[in-house]
This record gives C-alpha cells, sequence and structure tokens, in this order.
C-alpha cells in the first residue's frame, strides 16, 4: 500500500471510533512504510497527537480524540505483554511483527503523564543487512586509522556519541570484519539491534543484577578474542574494559560525549589512572550522521550567499586539512569552491534529503597525545594537538564532504549547532 493510502485509511478508521485493533495495526504500518525510526502517541489536554521521528525530526501525523486513547494505549500494552491495569508506572516491552516481509522488533516505552500515558516504539528492522565499513564514508586517512587499529591483538576501540549519530551501524560493521570461524566474539547490548552469526550476544537485563561490569566479569572467564560492551556508563565497566584490553583482548564499547577529546577527559574525570588510556586505548571515534543530498533536486549557491562567519569557517578549516587529504576526497573541486542547497524533488519524495552519510573523527594516542594525558591536559588543548598531528576533525570532515557535493551547508552548520548544544 502507499503512504498515502495507509494515512487514508487510519484517519477513516478513527473518524469512525471502531476497530482499535485495525488502528494500531496501520499505525505502525505507515511508521514502516515512511521508515520513521519512533512512533510517539502523546496525550494533550484536549487530543492525543501522533508523531513520527523521520530523518531525525519529528513529524507530527495527525490528531484524534482523547477518548480513544485509553483503548490504544491497551492494545499496544496487549502486542507487548505488558500491563494494561498498571498506569501509574512506566513499562518497557517489546513487539515482534512481520511487515512487508521484514521482521521488525518494536520496543515500546510507555509513560505516564498528566493527560495519561505516553507510548514511544523504536523501530529496528532486523532483516537490513549490515553495511560494509567502506560504504560508511570513513574516508582516506579516517579509513587507515581505524583498519590499523581493529587489525591490533588488543586495546580499546572507543566510539563517542550523542543521540541519532549511527553508532551500532559502526560497531557492528567492524565486527563483521573481525568475525573470523577461529575468533570467539561476544557482546553485551542493549537491546541486541543485529543478529550476527558466530557472534555470542546478550542483552542486558539491569532488573536481575545483569548489567554491563558484570557481564564483562563473567566474558573474561568464557576465554573471549574480542569483546563489545555496548556502552561504558560507569568506572566499574571502564576499569574491567581497561583490564581486559591490556590482557590481551580488542574491546569496542561507546561513551556519551561530544568529541574525540572530550572521551579522554570523561574517561579521567571517572577516575581512571592517566598512565592507563595510552597504554590500553588504540583509537577514539566521534561520529555523526546528516542528511545526503539528493542528486536529482540540488540547486548551485555562490559564495556570496554565504555569511561572512560561514565563509570564514569554511576556509579555517581547509587551511588546517592536510593537501594530501584535500586532494584526494575534494579533488579539482577545491579550484573552484561550488555549494548546493537542496529544493523540492519527486524522487526523493519532497524530503530535500533523501539518503544518510556518516562523518567522523578519529584521534590516535602519538606519543604527543600520550603525554597530554600524562599531564591532565584539557579536552581543548588535546583536540588542539592532534589536529595539529593531522586528525581531521569532525568540522573538516563536514567541510570536505559539502566540498564534495554529498551534502549542504545548512546540513552541516545544523549538525554542528546541535554538538555545540
Amino acid at each position: 500500500m502507499e503512504y498515502s493510502e495507509v494515512i487514508g485509511k487510519l484517519k477513516n478508521l478513527i473518524s469512525q471510533w471502531d476497530n482499535v485493533q485495525e488502528i494500531c495495526d496501520y499505525i505502525i504500518l505507515w511508521a514502516v512504510l515512511a521508515n520513521a525510526s519512533d512512533i510517539h502517541v502523546e496525550a494533550l489536554s484536549t487530543y492525543v497527537r501522533l508523531r513520527y521521528r523521520i530523518d531525525w525530526e519529528l513529524n507530527q501525523i495527525l490528531e484524534y480524540q482523547t477518548f480513544l486513547h485509553q483503548w490504544i494505549v491497551a492494545r499496544f500494552k496487549i502486542l507487548s505483554d505488558l500491563k494494561i491495569d498498571e498506569t501509574r508506572k512506566p513499562q518497557d516491552g517489546r513487539i515482534s511483527k512481520t511487515i512487508d516481509w521484514k521482521a521488525l522488533d518494536l520496543r515500546v516505552s510507555t509513560l505516564p503523564t498528566v493527560h495519561g500515558e505516553k507510548v514511544v516504539m523504536r523501530i529496528v528492522d532486523k532483516s537490513k543487512k549490515i553495511p560494509e565499513l567502506s560504504k560508511l564514508w570513513i574516508e582516506w586517512s579516517n579509513l587507515r586509522l581505524l583498519m590499523k587499529a581493529i587489525k591490533l591483538p588488543n586495546g580499546v576501540i572507543l566510539t563517542s556519541w550523542p543521540t541519532w549519530s549511527g553508532k551500532s551501524t559502526t560497531l557492528y560493521s567492524v565486527l563483521t570484519i573481525l568475525n573470523e570461524i577461529w575468533v570467539n566474539i561476544m557482546t553485551l547490548e542493549d537491546p541486541v539491534e543485529n543478529q550476527v552469526d558466530w557472534v555470542n550476544q546478550s542483552q542486558v537485563k539491569p532488573e536481575i543484577g545483569y548489567t554491563f561490569a558484570y557481564w564483562l566479569r563473567t566474558a573474561l572467564r568464557q576465554d573471549p578474542d574480542i569483546i563489545m560492551v555496548w556502552e561504558m556508563r560507569d568506572k566499574e565497566t571502564v576499569d574491567i574494559a581497561v583490564e581486559a584490553s591490556l590482557t590481551w583482548h580488542l574491546v569496542l564499547s561507546t561513551i556519551h560525549t561530544n568529541s574525540a577529546a572530550e572521551t579522554i577527559t570523561r574517561v579521567l574525570n571517572m577516575w581512571v589512572q592517566p598512565f592507563l588510556i595510552p597504554a590500553s586505548f588504540n583509537i577514539v571515534i566521534a561520529q555523526r550522521l546528516l542528511k545526503r543530498l539528493c542528486d536529482n533536486c540540488k540547486q548551485q549557491i555562490s559564495l556570496s550567499e554565504l555569511w561572512k562567519e560561514t565563509l570564514a569557517d569554511i576556509k579555517n578549516a581547509i587551511s588546517i586539512t592536510p593537501k594530501a587529504e584535500l586532494q584526494e576526497r575534494v579533488g579539482d573541486k577545491l579550484k573552484n569552491p561550488i555549494f548546493y542547497k537542496a529544493v523540492w524533488c519527486e524522487k526523493c519524495e519532497n524530503k530535500w534529503y533523501k539518503w544518510r552519510l556518516w562523518i567522523y573523527e578519529i584521534l590516535e594516542i602519538t606519543p604527543w597525545v600520550k603525554s597530554m594525558i600524562l599531564n591532565w591536559s584539557s579536552a581543548f588543548d588535546i583536540n588542539r594537538q592532534a589536529i595539529k598531528e593531522w586528525m581531521i576533525s569532525l568540522e573538516q570532515d563536514w567541510v570536505m564532504k559539502a566540498l564534495a557535493w554529498f551534502t549542504t551547508l545548512e546540513e552541516v552548520y545544523r549538525a554542528a549547532k546541535s554538538q555545540a548544544e
């Protein structure tokens, strides 16, 4: 069915105040057809609104009467095996469905509000294939650094990320390279988003004490070669992960920070001894997701349309980027810089941006960076030194991708603003 047919059917069912089961099915179906990542069902004072997160932005789809809300919430609770009569406490559940031959996993969360329970469902398409690392826009020197790090027999590879940065895709892609028949790989995830053959995957269950730290201690008795811990949330987890890397294990994990350099100071603030970081860390990655410009509807803009501050930022990013990197990734486009903006287009479904691309910065623990860590230097100083040693920062990667016509400056500096916030 087409989007318009599904949304028309959904509106018709709601207007008739009938068949809650079918209404809920169409709510999920339309989200899948629209490639939404989340469904939000929110009770407000006078109505209930249905919103979908599409390309990281929430879009309101429709509104309906409040008296229907309790029945729709009850239906989603039944599907996710939650307690229908429990409305005072948040609950978490899961719905497994198959739509258009796609195996879907919906992670359901309910939350009491003053106007009724809010339901949010994260949609995970289990049928999607894990992309190859070469398809993730990790370019030239960044790709060489990452491949060098994952070929080492031990050490920590840490990815720093905010929400919606594609970190799970990066980690799974790395695992597919490391996944050999003679290697024992163990993961603890929250939750398991993709099932990978030959990998021992487990899911965290904090309600029974099955935490990241507890799993790590147990995993080290399972003769692992490679360990992936979904997130380093506390000092105990970090300490065990560092210890595991020092005892000849390769450890992959993530942490909540805005940049690679901030990851170093965050780990130091968890009271990890400074000398352990250079000894155990191979690289630290920071990444973001951008919207990729549709080739069919991009429209050239002149440099005179840009703000002076924007031009200054672009020139500064180019000036500190190694010439070999610029030549390899931008080529002759640098001689006559052209930027594009997004316009109306049917082929990308009028969204202006059709696909996604990743941007990265990868911090290598060089001798200079090592000395700065040992001296408790600030994230600002570590970042400045790393760029002097030819680290490609997130901003440099953004600008080069705009110069290569993969995205727009508007999207680049939207991401820059979200990072600053």
